[in-house]
């Protein structure tokens, strides 16, 4: 599909739905935007905002139906917070500010999600439902390509076409990477010594009513920690806002097929008796094969009913607790990647490193979910802090295409950690931000170690978000060099 010409290009006009309201809010399409994003997970999102904030006109392609993906459709709602060794929070940009209203109640059901997003893409167009029918890349020098145009069609079966100076794919199934590269990135079966190509597993988010979360709360965290954890397992905790532990109650519960598992429980109180949880595994999970997600989106739906008698018997305040509705999409965790012109390593997190072209500070456990032969999945440890650098989103052999949220590049064992949503979404404000700085003057992989330096004190200066992340903790002093590499391979874990 690539290096041939196209035969014409029309102006698009369509009205654009927006995930949380009622009506279109019409908007033109432009045929020629400075950014067009394919897909509309929320990582995506972010660079939209900052890029249009920062003068550029963009425009956002979607293969899925509906927007917002595994935030909105999935209603992964359950947002992990990245914290460094002394427990400081990592969050910086407009996703600390989600995290804010999270923490404080604002932002907690699903009404409240697509409000927040409505906002965050207000003024851009989104046209859904759209099909790739040919791209046409052409020579960006000696050694790169750069994407020129891209042919689709809409909802309606109308063909069309759309030129930009940038594109990102951030689709949860390499939409656009997917047709433009043939390297992907080993996947978790090197982890697991499988024998194919695996994925981490998929979930269905659980919804439910009726849950008294006060009770709930007091009667765990009422008994002391070792009657807590021989009851409900290790590091089982209740807060205000949310549970994590309780691996006892999924392991006490048979699920129906041997591709479906309950681990530990993920709760998150959305106030007035309503919880969600994100527990609920689903193997062999291939996002791109439409009958696939639809198959695992009833078989969640089904399960769901048969957990809860089970969360009934188990957790207390939950005796009149009721389903509130499934999701239409599943919480899709990982996929093909494929790769970039950096590819962060595990080594790259435990040590700290911290690169000159740095996007974002990232943190988390390299929390790597499971498959199904090994469903209990794998922790590798805990870095303190580290940098995600620009050329992690770039996508390898290109000089225009960006990578966007779980496409980041990262070895399978890095991803663990990579792939948390905050992460990745300071990482979309500030390619934003530098998309808008550049503005075509430069190729982002012709940026200088001045040039960034330059870019991250205006970043500094206007939107208070400081990408230097000095004083890492190195956790791999004394480690040898055979030791590192099965670090690398997510064959060794780090206990520090």
């Amino acid at each position: 599909m690539r290096g041939f010409v196209l035969l014409f290009a029309i102006l698009m006009l369509s009205g654009c739905v927006r995930p949380g309201g009622d009506e279109p809010e019409q908007t033109v399409m432009i045929d020629k935007p400075d950014v067009v994003i394919i897909g509309s997970e929320i990582e995506g999102a972010y660079l939209a905002r900052s890029a249009k904030d920062e003068g550029l006109s963009v425009v956002i392609l979607d293969p899925r139906e509906k927007a917002g993906g595994q935030l909105l459709q999935g209603q992964m709602l359950y947002l992990d917070e990245p914290t460094d060794d002394a427990n400081k929070t990592l969050l910086q940009g407009k996703v600390e500010h989600l995290f804010t209203e999270f923490k404080k109640g604002n932002i907690r059901k699903i009404e409240d999600f697509e409000a927040y997003y409505d906002t965050l893409l207000s003024g851009i167009p989104i046209e859904s439902g759209i099909e790739i029918v040919a791209i046409e890349t052409d020579q960006s020098g000696t050694d790169k390509q750069a994407l020129k145009k891209l042919i689709y069609t809409n909802n309606a079966g109308e063909e069309k076409t759309v030129e930009a100076k940038y594109w990102v794919e951030n689709t949860d199934f390499t939409y656009l990477s997917g047709q433009l590269s043939k390297d992907r990135i080993p996947g978790v079966e090197t982890i697991f010594n499988a024998d194919k190509k695996e994925y981490m597993a998929s979930s269905l988010i659980m919804k439910f009513k009726g849950v008294d979360w006060d009770t709930f709360q007091k009667s765990v965290m009422g008994m002391d920690q070792a009657s807590r954890e021989e009851q409900f397992g290790s590091t089982t905790h209740v807060t205000n806002t949310f549970t994590w532990g309780f691996g006892n109650v999924g392991s006490r519960y048979t699920s129906s097929r041997d591709d479906i598992f309950l681990r530990g429980l993920n709760i998150l109180n959305q106030k007035d008796g309503e919880a969600l949880i994100n527990a609920l595994l689903i193997y062999d999970v291939d996002p791109s094969n439409p009958e696939r997600v639809e198959e695992a989106v009833a078989l969640g739906k089904a399960e769901t009913d048969r957990i809860l008698p089970h969360l009934q018997k188990e957790l207390p305040g939950w005796e009149h607790a009721e389903i509130n509705g499934y999701p239409d999409y599943l919480y899709i965790r990982d996929y093909d990647r494929y790769e970039t012109d950096y590819v962060i390593s595990a080594t790259d997190m435990f040590s700290g490193t911290m690169f000159g072209d740095n996007v974002s500070i990232g943190g988390y456990a390299l929390d790597i979910q499971g498959i199904k032969t090994d469903p209990w999945g794998r922790g590798l440890g805990k870095p303190d802090k580290y940098g995600m650098p620009l050329r992690s989103f770039i996508l390898k052999d290109y000089s225009n295409v960006l990578v966007a949220g779980k496409n980041v590049g990262a070895t399978a064992a890095a991803y663990g950690s990579a792939r948390i949503q905050p992460n990745t979404s300071l990482a979309g404000e500030v390619i934003g931000i530098i998309l808008g700085q550049i503005d075509g003057k430069k190729q982002l992989v012709d940026l200088t170690e001045d040039d960034m330096k330059e870019l991250h004190a205006y970043i500094k200066k206007k939107y208070k978000i400081e990408l230097k992340g000095e004083n890492a903790t190195n956790k791999l002093v004394n480690f040898t060099e055979d030791e590192l590499a099965l670090i690398d391979k997510g064959q060794l874990q780090i206990k520090k």
